[in-house]
């Protein structure tokens, strides 16, 4: 596990045994976690692309094929992680909360989010339950609406909060690597 501090975040990066490479952002002032991304190795050995779990990708915006682009009035799932819950949110749904069906699919171990109408679904995995071998209930599960955008709180059980505690100790304790630099690009 290693490491380093820039533009107002403490970046975690750490490989799992699987050789699966995990990088944390951490917000300095907050200790909030910003963005978890994970990449695996494909079958001829070479590294995959990062899939975030925690946080959005940044927005990739090419010149040459700015007349084909994803519609920003789409659904867009975003995570967060709250210091005692789990939360999604799914902007651009402009349905009225009676309209909304959020339950858990206890076969699956997912949060399933339905519309009455068959305009929206979506089946959400909670990847830090599945990691500890949890299994979801339904009293953690809340959401509500407001502003187009459908909040979803799962209240994270007592041993994802104890192993997060021993990861902070973990982080915290970790040796801190310096930014590296560019020898040619030198203020003189």
């Amino acid at each position: 596990m290693t490491s380093m501090t820039t533009g107002g975040r403490r970046k975690v990066h750490y490989t799992l045994p699987d050789e699966t490479e995990v990088v944390e952002e951490y917000d300095i002032q907050t200790d909030e976690l910003a963005v978890r991304k994970r990449r695996s190795k494909t079958v001829l050995g070479a590294y995959g692309e990062w899939f975030f779990e925690v946080g959005e990708p940044p927005a990739r915006t090419t010149i040459e094929n700015d007349m084909m682009r994803p519609s920003s009035s789409n659904p867009a799932l975003v995570r967060k992680d709250r210091p005692h819950a789990f939360e999604w949110r799914i902007r651009n749904l402009p349905y009225p909360k009676p309209t909304y069906s959020v339950t858990i699919d206890i076969n699956e171990n997912q949060i399933v989010v339905r519309t009455t109408n068959k305009k929206y679904f979506k089946r959400i995995d909670v990847a830090d339950m599945d990691r500890a071998r949890l299994p979801l209930e339904e009293p953690a599960l809340s959401w509500s609406h407001d502003n187009n955008t459908l909040i979803i709180q799962y209240k994270k059980p007592a041993a994802v909060l104890s192993a997060e505690k021993d990861a902070k100790v973990a982080r915290l304790s970790a040796p801190e690597q310096q930014p590296q630099q560019d020898e040619q690009c030198k203020q003189q």
